[in-house]
């Protein structure tokens, strides 16, 4: 069973987006990026898209958000999906406080499931 099955499929694909949202920002750094992506694995992401734009992200490695967003349309495009528009994929690009802090909870409620420990509830 997928590990956010119980969570509800629209609040886990919303999770998945939104960690993904945090990945490719520059609220944090490039080598925090790939520390977080070694705290995910691809099969953590229920959605498919999600998934292939988590393992590009993964595969990019330390490069500054703004190098990643400009090289993720054409990875996910060569990767099965020709209509991936990476504007509409992860919404606006600006984001208040509060919604900082919530892509910041998503990725930390993945990591959670994933790693199946409650250490890091929030």
């Amino acid at each position: 069973m997928h590990p956010l099955a119980n969570t509800g499929g629209k609040e886990s694909l919303r999770q998945e987006r939104q960690a993904l949202r945090l990945l490719c920002s520059n609220l944090i750094r490039p080598l925090t990026r790939v520390e977080l992506c070694k705290l995910l694995a691809p099969a953590m992401f229920q959605d498919l898209l999600n998934r292939v734009a988590f393992e590009e992200i993964q595969t990019a490695g330390a490069i500054p958000a703004a190098r990643l967003r400009e090289a993720l349309p054409a990875r996910i495009t060569n990767r099965g999906f020709p209509d991936f528009e990476l504007s509409e994929f992860l919404g606006k690009n600006t984001a208040t406080e509060s919604e900082i802090e919530e892509l910041f909870r998503c990725i930390l409620e993945l990591i959670r499931i994933g790693h199946g420990n409650d250490e890091l509830s929030t």
